[in-house]
């Protein structure tokens, strides 16, 4: 499905275009623990870990963003709600740190916290994460600014990408009234490839496509039309809807991978891909094929949220091509 000719050309086009991306946009970060260092706690006899270095990333929608800077897309434009906090500074410092990323649709609110992925690393193994997130709905006055936000840069956004990863229901971006106009407006331009990342509610969506994995397939409204389905190292299950109702089904396998794998942000990985293949003009096995190559580089990369550089993907496809010539 690949060739050397076509990722050429996908790497080429994604400097001139732009990606626009809505929901939930958190910070990572990492705590990294040398264990040698630990110190008895002389007030609760309990060790006190001892961090020696803070690594802050975008997280959730902000690892579909690092994943489509790494890659050289143009204009990446995230449509988010970052609290007024010390976390939200962390966060605009590591978008701020990225090429390409257009910060202007960003809505700070004194009254929300910025989500945080907190990490602590004990020498190579994650301890128990440490969740910051929004446990009351998202007011009005947010849902319009995000609503106001994707109407005027619609026409923009060569294609949109949703991410909706919080699973309290109301409490994210992408609210019912965010999820309604999502498939009103994307029911009148249907030219325009909109992506939807949900971990709850897949099903709610319509005039769209989708990128559930297995465990997110749950009901499929009549309205969703293209599934990309990842399934692992099997790969990219392609389900188009059929005239009659039924599916159009397609297996883009996976790429293999030898020795250790992190497969954290592989699906966000994955979707950055598909975008990528999508703005180029690929079809959508050509988008799902690019985007098995690029998870396949992410996962390789162990304790940290993976990317991948042009010169990655280049040199990821010569060796898949390198091992398909010796039968491998």
């Amino acid at each position: 499905m690949l060739t050397h000719d076509l990722i050429e050309r996908i790497l080429a086009a994604i400097p001139h275009c732009t990606v626009g991306l809505v929901g939930d946009l958190f910070l990572d970060r990492y705590l990294d623990i040398e264990p040698e260092r630990d110190e008895p706690s002389i007030e609760t006899g309990l060790t006190a870990y001892q961090v020696t270095r803070v690594r802050s990333n975008p997280g959730a929608l902000g690892t579909v963003v690092n994943n489509l800077a790494a890659l050289g897309v143009g204009r990446i434009v995230p449509v988010a709600v970052v609290g007024d906090d010390g976390e939200g500074y962390e966060l605009r410092q590591a978008l701020g740190r990225l090429p390409g990323v257009d910060v202007s649709c960003l809505v700070t609110a004194p009254d929300r916290r910025t989500p945080t992925y907190t990490k602590p690393m004990y020498g190579p193994k994650e301890l128990n994460r440490l969740d910051i997130k929004n446990r009351k709905p998202t007011p009005a006055v947010y849902e319009n600014a995000i609503v106001d936000l994707l109407e005027a840069n619609w026409s923009k956004f060569d294609v949109l990408l949703v991410v909706d990863q919080v699973t309290e229901p109301e409490c994210g971006v992408v609210t019912a009234r965010v999820r309604d106009w999502l498939g009103e407006r994307a029911g009148a331009d249907p030219e325009k490839f909109v992506l939807i990342d949900s971990r709850a509610r897949i099903a709610l969506f319509r005039n769209v496509c989708a990128k559930p994995n297995q465990s997110e397939l749950t009901a499929i409204p009549s309205e969703i039309a293209t599934l990309f389905i990842t399934r692992g190292e099997a790969g990219i299950e392609l389900r188009r809807r059929e005239p009659g109702g039924g599916w159009e089904r397609r297996m883009l396998s996976g790429y293999p991978v030898s020795g250790p794998t992190d497969i954290v942000g592989a699906g966000d990985s994955c979707s950055a891909g598909i975008a990528c293949g999508m703005m180029a003009g690929g079809t959508h096995e050509e988008a799902a094929a690019f985007g098995n190559l690029i998870a396949s580089i992410t996962v390789q990369q162990i304790g940290t949220t993976g990317t991948a550089t042009p010169t990655q993907v280049r040199d990821r496809f010569r060796e898949v091509c390198g091992r398909a010539a010796n039968g491998d």
